[in-house]
């Protein structure tokens, strides 16, 4: 006679689910900033811990609890902002568990579960990708790999927390995005950004010294100059020290295109300043005093943090 509990599907993957979560369980940590769990994070190399910048409210009194249960003292190796990604050295070096890594972009409806660690130990949430799409450009310019949004309940120290998929295959980090909606900075991201991030403790990217602010122009100014968008960005202050001030360009001037490339705020210069422009000659069209005028403009890297 038949068990039937053997030809449960709902209890098969219950305990697939317990099975895979404790496995990811060994690779959580929970992040305490000034003797609070702040947030999740992950073992990415041994003696290296991966998290949520977001959650990092101090950059001293670091520590994580390892899985084990003991904590473990760590100071901040670098962070990007743009990317929501900051990395820990700790004082010992944690046990890395392999975690094997998803090859392609996950599907929309794929079941997804985030492991992290709180106070009280291991937490999880198990859910769907709602929303998935290829490399974009966060709000602050950074550039992410591909697009995963995930349709789960993720706590407030699940940020950083380990994102797998069914078949146990890491796709990277969960993360609060716009409107505290989850989403997931994708392992190729972290790779790519952690690595300099250790190396420099942050990345550097262009800078032209100006801040500007949208606008619209007139539309007998677009007609004349047979500009392709009314959209604009008026120079409202400039670094005397800058790239843009060397350049010649004085506040009061709208800039209409970034080496040909319309500019209507800020947003529009972030992925024009990426740490590959640094060094590169830019044409700045402007209009100054209702007159077309070009500058040409040396992009340096960014000196502040």
């Amino acid at each position: 006679m038949s068990n039937p509990a053997s030809a449960n599907p709902l209890l098969d993957l219950s305990s697939h689910l317990t099975n895979l979560i404790e496995g990811a369980a060994g690779a959580a940590v929970a992040v305490r900033s000034r003797h609070r769990v702040v947030a999740s994070g992950l073992i990415w190399k041994p003696g290296v811990v991966i998290t949520a910048s977001d959650a990092l409210e101090a950059d001293e009194e670091l520590s994580v609890v390892a899985p084990g249960g003991e904590t473990v003292k760590a100071t901040l190796a670098g962070r990007d902002a743009t990317t929501d990604i900051a990395v820990l050295r700790t004082d010992r070096e944690l046990v890395q568990p392999a975690l094997s890594p998803a090859i392609e972009t996950p599907r929309v409806g794929q079941l997804i579960a985030a492991v992290g660690r709180g106070k009280d130990g291991v937490v999880a949430s198990l859910g769907m990708v709602s929303v998935a799409g290829g490399a974009w450009q966060s709000m602050r310019g950074g550039r992410i790999d591909s697009l995963i949004r995930l349709d789960l309940r993720l706590e407030a120290n699940g940020e950083g927390a380990i994102v797998l998929d069914v078949a146990g295959r890491w796709h990277g980090m969960a993360v609060f995005g716009p409107h505290r909606k989850p989403l997931v900075i994708p392992a190729a991201t972290i790779d790519r950004i952690g690595v300099k991030l250790l190396a420099d403790g942050r990345i550097r990217r262009g800078y032209l010294g100006v801040g500007v602010h949208p606008i619209q122009l007139d539309h007998a100014l677009v007609a004349s100059h047979a500009l392709s968008d009314r959209r604009a960005s008026i120079v409202v202050s400039v670094d005397p020290d800058g790239p843009a001030s060397k350049a010649g360009v004085l506040v009061g001037d709208v800039i209409v295109a970034f080496d040909g490339a319309p500019v209507s705020g800020a947003r529009a210069l972030h992925p024009r300043l990426s740490p590959e422009s640094i060094g590169k000659v830019a044409d700045l069209r402007m209009v100054r005093a209702g007159q077309i005028t070009t500058a040409k403009v040396t992009v340096e890297a960014n000196p502040h943090p």
